[in-house]
């Protein structure tokens, strides 16, 4: 009597041959694919590689001035900002107290890496501290006044470091606010129901400029004699504010596609509101929501731009200051500084977008329960 073979793997498929099988599914499966496929190749031939061109294999590298970027076959101007490295980067922070502004860079970092990189362990205590010690840290260290430290004001602070400032305050403060905004929007209470409704409609009913306008023109009107708060906290309310009414609606959302049946099952069990708002639906909600959260990070870290109408100078407005400097005036500077801090936007937006999409994959986001028993 014969044996039966032992069960065995089936055997890998070349790679080619699943790199063709991709390509003929995604690229030419219809006449519409097609067309859309070779439109692409046409655009990438023609406008990759002039860029390509101006941007690495024609540009400057070094030089101290801007005779090093004269010249009609010379492309970028990259020494521009080698030389405006340090605005960039710190603003117009004093000299000898930019390692504060090392400090804070550094220990971000590493906070975020370490609530990011999945196997390291404490990230309850690590959010703790990122939620809690981290501004008190930044406050300390940036605005000085206290252990010895120099008072630096505001008006110094600029470039990445202000646009980095004001979207992680955005985003950090704004989930918070906009999550209990969404729970007062269905709130059965009428008060707490209409002022939430109110607030979210306002201020989604205005552009993000106009609040910043208020903010630096309008809100010391309404303020008691004598105290006018510092113009960076009037900005970072602001934009919280306007954030937290977009990320409201956005964990509405999440809410309203939680099954019914799953609220009444923890009710039956004996769970009251916040538990089951807690331990059930928000979770499930902030799963759901998670891409359109993710969008709108990445839109208010685009916004900051706009702090420039206050006053301020972020990562934008500081390139853009620089290209009336007479010692780097050049056709080409302009551009060069716009594609370095087009690039800088790219790299950080791109980076939440993909850290959002393995999210997605590792917590199942978009999957819940039907409520059915």
């Amino acid at each position: 009597m014969s044996q039966a073979l032992p069960q065995r793997e089936p055997p890998d498929r070349p790679w080619a041959a699943m790199a063709m099988e991709w390509v003929r599914e995604n690229l030419f499966s219809s006449w519409v694919n097609i067309a859309l496929t070779l439109l692409a190749v046409a655009f990438v031939v023609v406008v990759v590689p002039p860029i390509v061109d101006w941007g690495i294999i024609s540009a400057v590298w070094s030089g101290e001035t801007r005779e090093a970027c004269l010249g009609p076959d010379k492309g970028a101007c990259w020494p521009y900002i080698g030389a405006r490295w340090g605005q960039i980067i710190y603003g117009f922070y004093d000299d000898p107290q930019r390692w504060r502004v090392d400090i804070v860079y550094i220990v971000g970092a590493v906070g975020i890496a370490w609530l990011m990189i999945p196997r390291l362990p404490g990230k309850f205590w690590v959010g703790v501290a990122m939620y809690v010690g981290f501004p008190i840290l930044v406050y300390v260290l940036l605005s000085g006044g206290m252990f010895g430290l120099s008072i630096v004001p505001s008006s110094k602070w600029g470039g990445l470091l202000l646009t980095l400032l004001i979207s992680l305050t955005g985003i950090i403060f704004s989930m918070p606010i906009g999550i209990l905004l969404a729970l007062g929007r269905r709130s059965e209470l009428p008060i707490i129901r209409w002022l939430s409704i109110g607030f979210i409609e306002f201020v989604r009913g205005v552009p993000l400029i106009m609040i910043l306008f208020m903010a630096s023109n309008l809100m010391p009107l309404f303020l008691p004699s004598g105290w006018n708060p510092d113009k960076l906290l009037r900005a970072l309310v602001a934009i919280t504010l306007f954030s937290s009414a977009y990320m409201a609606e956005v964990v509405r959302g999440g809410l309203a596609a939680i099954p019914k049946g799953q609220t009444e099952a923890a009710a039956a069990l004996g769970l009251g509101y916040w538990r089951t708002m807690g331990l059930i639906t928000m979770p499930q909600a902030l799963k759901i929501s998670l891409p359109s959260i993710v969008s709108s990070c990445i839109s208010l870290f685009k916004d900051t731009s706009l702090i420039s109408i206050m006053g301020f100078f972020d990562l934008l407005q500081v390139i853009k200051s620089g290209n009336s400097d007479p010692v780097w005036s050049t056709p080409n500077t302009a551009f060069t500084g716009y594609l370095f801090a087009a690039l800088v936007y790219f790299a950080f937006c791109f980076g939440m977008s993909r850290y959002s999409a393995y999210l997605e994959r590792t917590v199942g986001g978009g999957k819940v329960g039907t409520g059915k028993a």
